[in-house]
């Protein structure tokens, strides 16, 4: 009777599961935590503008009535919360529930550490009640209008 064989094949594939399983733990990994980017208020953002950087990051504020004006590359607007104001430039067309008076998100980064200047090129509208009760304390809007 020949000598047994050595299982040399099992730990090549062995080796190449736990391969997989890595990659697919890393893969599932990096996908969670991109889509769990969260924003900050114009007001946390001022108070942490310096760590922001010119980062890119999403931020929210209520549109200032009055502000908003088509661009050649967009339209330009001011957001706030409290007395911050942020002057946005936003690139692309804002989307169609966009007007003064409404909570938005904008994505981009500030155009310098110390500048109230931000560059965005995405325009994401509140528009349901179900915003407002998930998250009380952020942006206030009342019958009147935003809370600045």
């Amino acid at each position: 009777m020949p000598p047994p064989r050595r299982r040399r094949t099992s730990w090549r594939v062995l080796a190449v599961f736990a391969l997989l399983a890595v990659a697919f733990v890393f893969l599932l990994a990096e996908g969670l935590g991109s889509s769990l980017n969260y924003f900050d208020t114009v007001n946390q953002a001022f108070a942490h503008r310096h760590m922001l950087g010119t980062q890119t990051f999403r931020l929210e504020g209520t549109v200032v009535p009055g502000t908003i004006h088509a661009t050649s590359a967009g339209s330009d607007f001011n957001i706030c919360q409290g007395p911050h104001v942020v002057h946005v430039a936003n690139t692309g067309s804002p989307p169609d529930l966009f007007q003064p008076r409404i909570p938005v998100v904008v994505v981009g980064h500030f155009t310098s550490e110390t500048s109230s200047n931000f560059v965005s090129n995405t325009i994401m509208v509140k528009h349901s009640a179900t915003y407002t009760a998930q998250y009380p304390n952020r942006v206030k809007v009342t019958s009147a209008g935003p809370v600045c």
